[in-house]
Order: structure tokens, then sequence, then C-alpha cells
């Protein structure tokens, strides 16, 4: 992978912390970057704990953006993702970690390699750090994640736990 940063969204950080899983952050990718926004927004909710969450994962590191203007470039993107795609702009980010839909075709668009939440999850199978996906999988769904059925389909065909139908 080249140099530069790793850059999540919130909905990422909230289904790994959902799963009780930041560490996977850790060993994928070293440190990843959060702007200020999307600080925020994982606070907004069960702030104590997704606080101690936050503290005791020194690998997730808050990023101001040098110009705090530059998310308004980002018409239709909520304020996370906005400042997700500017901060990711500014270092040159390697990785955007990015869920939403608008936010995605943003960041393809600007040529940012992207993934998103079950990328993750395939991608820690694929080296080793999780043994299965579709557990955890249900428990994102079972926590209210949205997730498209096409794409959890295709994500066990990839991790090769095709269900069974």
């Amino acid at each position: 992978m080249p140099a530069g940063p790793v850059i999540t969204n919130n909905t990422p950080l909230v289904a790994l912390w959902v799963l009780g899983r930041l560490d996977l952050l850790r060993d994928l990718f070293g440190e990843v970057l959060i702007p200020q926004a999307v600080y925020n927004e994982f606070l907004a909710f069960d702030n104590s704990e997704r606080q101690v969450a936050i503290d005791n994962s020194p690998w997730i590191r808050l990023v101001l953006l040098t110009n705090p203007q530059h998310p308004l470039a980002y018409t239709g993107l909520d304020q996370g993702e906005a400042e997700v795609l500017a901060l990711a702009e500014e270092l040159d980010s390697r990785l955007v970690i990015i869920d939403e839909r608008r936010g995605r075709r943003y960041a393809k668009r600007m040529g940012f390699a992207l993934t998103g939440t079950l990328g993750l999850l395939v991608l820690a199978k694929q080296v080793g750090l999780i043994p299965l996906v579709a557990p955890l999988i249900e428990t994102l769904k079972n926590s209210g994640l949205h997730l498209e059925s096409s794409l959890i389909d295709k994500v066990l065909e990839i991790v090769g736990e095709v269900k069974n139908t």
C-alpha cells in the first residue's frame, strides 16, 4: 500500500466499536486519522463508553484541518464525510474508509483508494485477524447498521462463507 495516512469516517468507526474491534484499525494500518467532525459524531451517542474506547485506542488520532473552510467544497455530504475528504486531500491519504454512498462517490471521483466497514472485515479475515466475517455482519445488522443483502452476499462469497439457502 502506498505511503500516506488512512482516514476513516464515523460509521466504520462505530461499527468496529460495536464489534469491540477498534484494534483492527491498528492491526491493519498502524494508525488511523479522524477529523474533528468524525470525533464529535462518534461521541454524540454513548458518550462515556465511546470516550473510553477512543482514549484506549491511541492509534485513532484526531487531526484538525489546515483549512477549516475546505469541507464546504463537498456539497451534499454531512460534515463528517466532508471533513474526511478534505483531510484526505490535505494529507494525500492512501486510503479512505467510508460507508455512505455519496461520500464513496466523491472519494472515487477524487481518485482515493476506498474501502468501507465490510471491506475492513474482508481484509481482517484475509490477513488472519478474525476467523469469520458472517457472525460480525450479524452483530452489525442486529445493532441497526443497514447493510444491503447483495453486498453481504458478495462479501461472504469473497471470504468463502457463502450462506446456505
